[in-house]
C-alpha cells in the first residue's frame, strides 16, 4: 500500500475500499492472456476484430462462398492451379496402387500358397480396376477415379463417393462408384435442421449441409440432391429436384454405402474446408497484381508514335492499325486500341501524355516471393515445390523436398484408409461371395476377414535430387538400424529387428513407399522359406574401410522363424 492509499484509507474509508477493488480487478485483466492476445485494450489489438462461433458457424455456413471461390481461383489464378496440381500428383500420381498381403501366420497358411493367394488377388483386382466399368459413369478406371476424388476433395474441402451394386453384361463385379461433388450433398430444401422434425414422414434428428446426425452426433445418413444446386436446371425451384436419403451403414451388414472424404479440423465439424480456403483472399490479389503488373508491361513495350499536323487529312495513317473485326473491345467507341509499333494520325489540336509507369517494377519478383513463402507455409507446399524451382541449394532443395513428402505422405496414408482400403474391401466380399476368391472362414469371423483384406497401397516414388546421395544416405541409415552406430556386432535382439526396419527404409527410399494396413501383420511374408534355409551373406564395413564377407550367424538365420511371437510380444515390424 502506498503513501497514497494510506492517507486515502484514513480520510474515506469507503472509496479506499473501491479503489483496492478496483485495482485488483485491473490486476486480474491484465494477467495471462487478456495482457497479450486476448487484451482488448491494447493500441496493437483495437482494430482486430473477431468473432467465434460453433463449427457450423465458423466453416458449415460459408462453405458455398469458399467451394466456389476456390474453384474460381482454380481456373483462373496459375498459383492456385499449380497448388491443387502438385498436391494431386505427389499424392495419388496416376493412382494409388494395390498389393494384397494376407496375414498368413494367422490363417495358418504356408508362404507359398499365400504368394498363390496375393497373385490371384491382384489378377482379380485389375478385372475390376483397370476398366471403366468400375464407375458408374463408365467413363474413368479406379485410378482415374482416385484422381478425380482427390482433386475434388482439394477444391470443396470434401468428396463423396457412392459404393453401388449394378449388373452389367461381361462384366464379373456389379461394385459401381459414383462420384457426386460436394455441392450436391446439401439439405432438403437447401435448409438446414437444426431441430427435431419429421421429413417425408422420417423423423430427423438434425442435418447440417445434407449430413443427418443423431441425439448423440453421429452420422447417420446422407442428403444428395439429384441436380447440382449451380446448375441452370435448378432454376426451376425446389419443386423440381428431389433429394435422395443414403444411409451410411447398412442396417443389416453394418457395411458403408457412402464414402465422405473430409479431414475435420474441430470438433463437431460434418464438412470440410477447401484447401485454399486460408489464402483465398491472398491469392485472389496477387492474382490481380500479377494482371495488372503484366499489363502495363505490355503497354509499355508498345512503342507507338503519334504524328500531330496543322492540317486535318484523309489519307491513310502510316503502319499497321488493328482492323476493327478483330479488336477486342471494337464495340466500345471511348477506347482506342493500339497495335505494336503503329503510327497515328491525330486530328488540329490533339495531343497525347504518357505517364511513365516504369515496368516491370524492379521488386515485383521480390514482393512476389515473400507473398507466395507465406501462402505456401499455410498450404504445407514449399515455395520451391510450388514453383518447381531448385536454384537455391541442394541442402535446401532437399529440407523442402523432404518436408514436402511428410505432407504428401500423410494425406496418401490418409487418402489410402479412408477411399481405396475401404473400395478394396467392399470389392474383396463382393469376390468372395461370387466364390471367385476363396477365403474360408471370411464371412464368419470379421478377424479372418481382416487377414484376408491385408493390404499395402503404393504411391508415386520420392523424389531425389542426387540420386547417388540419396542411396548413400539410405545405405548408412540402414547400417546404424544394424550395428547400432558404433561396431560391427549385433548382439542383441533390437538390433536383429532392426533388419527389416531397415529394409522398409531402402524400400520407401526407392520406391515411395505405401500404406500398410493396420487390420493385420504382413511379418511373416517377409520372410519366405528360401531364406530361412540357405544361409545368406553380408557384407561387414570396418572402422579401417576394408570389408569382407562373412556369413550371418545362425541365430539371426532363425530370426524368421520368431515372426509369430515376435508379433504377438510388440515388436514393430514393418
Amino acid at each position: 500500500m502506498g503513501m497514497f492509499d494510506s492517507l486515502l484509507t484514513a480520510i474515506a474509508p469507503e472509496r479506499a475500499v473501491k479503489r483496492a477493488a478496483a485495482q485488483s480487478a485491473i490486476r486480474a485483466i491484465n494477467s495471462g492472456y487478456s495482457n497479450y492476445g486476448a487484451s482488448p485494450h491494447k493500441k496493437s489489438m483495437r482494430g482486430w476484430t473477431w468473432h467465434g462461433g460453433s463449427p457450423k458457424e465458423d466453416i458449415e455456413d460459408n462453405l458455398r462462398v469458399l467451394r466456389e471461390r476456390s474453384r474460381d481461383a482454380f481456373m483462373g489464378v496459375p498459383l492456385a492451379t499449380g497448388a491443387i496440381k502438385t498436391m494431386r500428383t505427389n499424392v495419388v500420381c496416376g493412382g494409388l496402387t494395390p498389393t494384397p498381403q494376407i496375414d498368413n501366420a494367422f490363417l495358418g497358411i504356408s508362404d507359398e500358397e499365400a504368394q498363390k493367394i496375393n497373385a490371384q488377388i491382384a489378377r482379380e483386382f485389375g478385372l475390376w480396376a483397370n476398366k471403366p466399368t468400375c464407375d458408374a459413369d463408365r467413363l474413368d478406371n479406379f485410378y482415374m477415379l482416385q484422381q478425380l476424388v482427390f482433386t475434388g476433395f482439394l477444391l470443396n474441402g470434401d468428396a463423396v463417393a457412392v459404393l453401388q451394386n449394378k449388373k452389367s453384361p461381361g462384366v464379373p463385379y456389379d461394385l459401381r462408384l459414383r462420384i457426386i461433388e460436394a455441392d450436391r450433398l446439401c439439405s432438403p430444401s437447401f435448409m438446414d435442421v437444426l431441430s427435431p422434425c419429421e421429413i417425408n414422414g422420417r423423423h430427423v434428428e438434425k442435418i447440417v449441409q445434407g449430413v443427418e446426425t443423431d441425439a448423440a452426433g453421429m452420422v447417420i445418413a446422407y442428403w444428395i440432391c439429384d441436380r447440382h444446386p449451380l446448375a441452370s436446371t435448378a432454376a426451376a425451384g425446389l419443386a423440381a429436384s428431389h433429394w435422395t436419403r443414403v444411409e451410411a451403414y447398412g442396417a443389416k451388414t453394418g457395411r458403408q454405402n457412402i464414402l465422405c472424404l473430409m479431414q475435420r479440423d474441430r470438433a463437431g465439424q460434418v464438412r470440410g474446408v477447401p484447401l485454399l480456403a486460408p489464402v483465398l483472399e491472398s491469392l485472389k490479389q496477387l492474382g490481380r497484381f500479377t494482371d495488372a503488373e503484366l499489363t502495363a508491361a505490355v503497354v509499355s513495350a508498345m512503342f507507338t508514335v503519334f504524328i500531330k499536323k496543322t492540317d486535318q487529312s484523309d489519307e491513310v495513317p502510316f503502319g499497321e492499325v488493328i482492323p476493327p473485326e478483330v479488336q477486342v473491345d471494337a464495340p466500345d467507341k471511348t477506347s482506342v486500341e493500339l497495335a505494336p509499333g503503329a503510327f497515328i494520325d491525330l486530328n488540329p489540336g490533339e495531343d497525347v501524355q504518357f505517364a511513365d509507369p516504369k515496368h516491370p517494377t524492379t521488386g515485383f519478383e521480390a514482393f512476389m516471393n515473400a507473398i507466395v513463402k507465406q501462402m505456401a507455409a499455410a498450404l504445407e507446399i514449399p515455395s520451391e515445390v510450388l514453383y518447381k524451382q531448385f536454384s537455391t541449394s541442394y541442402s535446401a532443395a532437399r529440407g523442402a523436398l523432404n518436408e514436402f513428402w511428410r505432407t504428401t505422405g500423410m494425406h496418401r496414408d490418409w487418402f489410402a484408409d479412408y477411399f481405396c482400403q475401404p473400395v478394396y474391401e467392399a470389392w474383396f466380399r463382393e469376390a468372395v461371395c461370387k466364390g471367385r476368391i476363396k477365403a474360408p472362414g471370411f464371412l464368419v469371423d470379421p478377424a479372418v476377414a481382416a487377414a484376408y483384406m491385408s493390404c499395402t497401397w503404393n504411391g508415386p516414388a520420392r523424389t531425389n535430387l542426387n540420386p547417388k546421395d540419396e542411396a548413400e544416405a539410405a545405405q548408412m541409415r540402414e547400417q546404424r538400424f544394424l550395428y547400432g552406430g558404433a561396431g560391427n556386432r549385433p548382439n542383441d535382439g533390437r538390433q536383429l529387428r532392426s533388419k527389416y526396419a531397415a529394409a522398409e527404409i531402402r524400400s520407401r527410399t526407392e520406391t515411395g513407399g505405401g500404406r500398410h494396413c493396420r487390420s493385420a501383420s504382413t511379418t511373416a511374408n517377409r520372410c519366405s522359406s528360401t531364406e530361412r534355409r540357405r544361409p545368406r551373406q553380408k557384407r561387414i564395413t570396418r572402422s579401417s574401410g576394408s570389408s569382407a564377407m562373412q556369413p550371418i550367424p545362425a541365430a539371426r538365420r532363425n530370426f524368421c522363424f520368431m515372426a509369430t511371437s515376435a508379433k504377438r510380444a510388440g515388436w514393430a515390424m514393418k
